[in-house]
């Protein structure tokens, strides 16, 4: 991939933009229309699982998300999970904690959160798949939600 740009970017892989459940909510997050589905979701996670995807998702907005501002280097491509990628979305949406999920991102879908020093993050782009032929978009989703 490094080959596709101008200026190859430095590459290097990080735990926290690996596969993990970054928050599991408490019950008082959810609202009570979608808590069943959420939590019936969520109900394999462990302890550990949870303690340590905490960890990395904080880890990831530490590392990944915001501006490159005193001497913090631009960070101008992830390839992540879609359960990282949640996470990141949002966090820069402001959204609840528990909104990372559910995780429909789909494999190879395009997302580009923009980071400015003036104003919030913008979410300019979410799974984007116009890169992908169509037999290639929506891979291992179920009929009713693909688009």
């Amino acid at each position: 991939m490094a080959d596709q740009f101008e200026h190859p970017p430095s590459l290097f892989e990080l735990d926290e933009a690996g596969d993990y459940v970054p928050h599991v909510p408490g019950r008082d997050e959810v609202p009570d229309a979608w808590a069943d589905v959420v939590y019936a979701s969520l109900a394999d996670v462990t302890e550990e699982e949870m303690s340590q995807g905490a960890a990395l998702g904080s880890g990831a907005i530490d590392l990944l998300a915001g501006p490159a501002v005193d001497g913090r280097e631009p960070v101008e491509v992830v390839i992540t999970h879609a359960f990282a990628i949640g996470w990141l979305v949002r966090h820069a949406l402001d959204a609840p904690s528990w909104r990372w999920w559910p995780p429909i991102q789909c494999h190879a879908g395009l997302t580009v959160i923009r980071y400015e020093l003036e104003g919030p993050p913008t979410v300019m782009a979410s799974n984007d798949m116009a890169h992908l032929p169509a037999d290639l978009r929506w891979t291992g989703f179920p009929d009713h939600l693909r688009w």
